[in-house]
């Protein structure tokens, strides 16, 4: 075999091969669902991604005899690094063939352009954000994978830990079938939530989420999750830029906002149908077909699954109950839209007051993935 070259993406040509490379990679996977090609050409867009007016990225693909073997990015979250007093280069975007070779030199390339920017650990799969996808897949392999989370091979882990990585943290996803009735522990503690702190339920429409209220939203989770491992706080510009991209496929039914007497915002979900299917049609494209299939899934027929992206507390209403009002809310739509199961976004494993309000729905933990790191020399 020829030597592996593994080389900076700077030409259309290049971030072309990048994203193409996992459509091959994953051919004929049943589980593998793509990105669509012009959101992770906008992740590299400065114009687009207002996230890179802090963040530094360079992305890699690793070719041998003329063929693409292999990508990943280099990302250095200067703001990140700065509230967790880190020098931190983060990974992501990593897909490789199995051929322990082709990653080492993918990794290492990594290393080398963090250490020559001052960086003294490496860390992966990590984004941008919290919006980004993370964490590698290390169990349950045969699930579908997401519009919000990675999926990779079994042989992944295994190179990780063959070339030094070592487990930093590790996410959770829960999975439920939707229940026909609210469960009575979440009716009484959303009723008692409600008439002890004043608190309600309250939908909101397109246009009010994009003339304000959605922002409130991301200010909550900017509250909420700001000392979960490795979060960095959306920027207004970062938070207007997720709004034009999420709310024109979101279900305003399927997001429930919780406020106080006061009118403040307490806690928000943000839930979405499933496009897995969707998006495996489209293979990362939306024309010629995948616009339909995205409309078909959105509009006419959903899947069966729907996403719970997340749920957002503010700091000082956690452990009071607020979380029930939500599920109170929610269980009914989602048996009238005819969702049969629930699946959350990855959440930390040492997250339990994340973790432990789903109980009463008779939990499954699946997709357990890892960050791995290594110290730099």
């Amino acid at each position: 075999m020829g030597k592996i070259n593994v080389i900076k993406v700077s030409t259309k040509k290049d971030l072309d091969a990048f994203i193409k490379f996992p459509l091959d990679l994953y051919a004929g996977n049943e589980q593998f669902v793509p990105e669509m090609a012009n959101d992770v050409r906008d992740s590299f867009n400065p114009e687009k991604n207002h996230g890179l007016s802090f963040t530094e990225v360079q992305a890699f693909i690793a070719e041998r005899d003329g063929e693409v073997v292999g990508r990943i990015a280099g990302i250095i979250n200067t703001r990140a690094n700065k509230k967790w007093n880190a020098s931190v280069v983060r990974f992501g975007y990593i897909d490789f063939i199995d051929d322990p070779e082709v990653s080492k030199a993918l990794l290492d390339t990594v290393v080398e352009w963090g250490r020559e920017r001052g960086m003294t650990e490496i860390q992966g799969p990590l984004g941008i954000t919290d919006f980004d996808k993370e964490g590698m897949l290390v169990e349950d392999f045969d699930r579908l994978g997401s519009m919000i989370d990675i999926y990779n091979y079994p042989y992944y882990p295994r190179h990780m830990e063959a070339h030094g990585y070592s487990k930093i943290t590790d996410w959770l996803q829960i999975r439920v079938e939707v229940p026909k009735e609210v469960p009575p522990r979440y009716a009484r503690v959303a009723r008692l939530s409600s008439e002890m702190y004043g608190l309600k339920v309250r939908k909101i429409t397109l246009q009010e989420a994009y003339n304000g209220e959605g922002r409130r939203v991301f200010e909550l989770m900017n509250q909420a999750y700001a000392p979960l491992f490795g979060y960095s706080s959306f920027t207004p510009n970062q938070i207007d830029y997720f709004l034009k991209m999420y709310l024109p496929i979101a279900d305003m039914d399927l997001i429930p906002l919780v406020e106080n007497e006061k009118g403040e915002l307490v806690a928000a979900a943000v839930t979405m149908a499933s496009m897995s299917r969707a998006l495996q049609k489209s293979k990362g494209k939306l024309f010629p077909v995948g616009w339909w299939h995205m409309f078909k899934a959105l509009k006419i027929k959903h899947e069966d699954t729907v996403n719970m992206m997340l749920i957002a507390v503010r700091p000082d209403m956690q452990g009071l109950g607020v979380n029930a009002l939500i599920f109170n809310d929610l269980i009914p739509i989602y048996n009238k839209k005819g969702y049969k199961y629930a699946e959350t976004g990855p959440q930390l494993e040492d997250n339990v007051k994340e973790l432990s309000q789903w109980k009463s729905l008779n939990p499954e933990v699946i997709k357990r993935r890892r960050c791995y790191g290594m110290k730099i020399d």
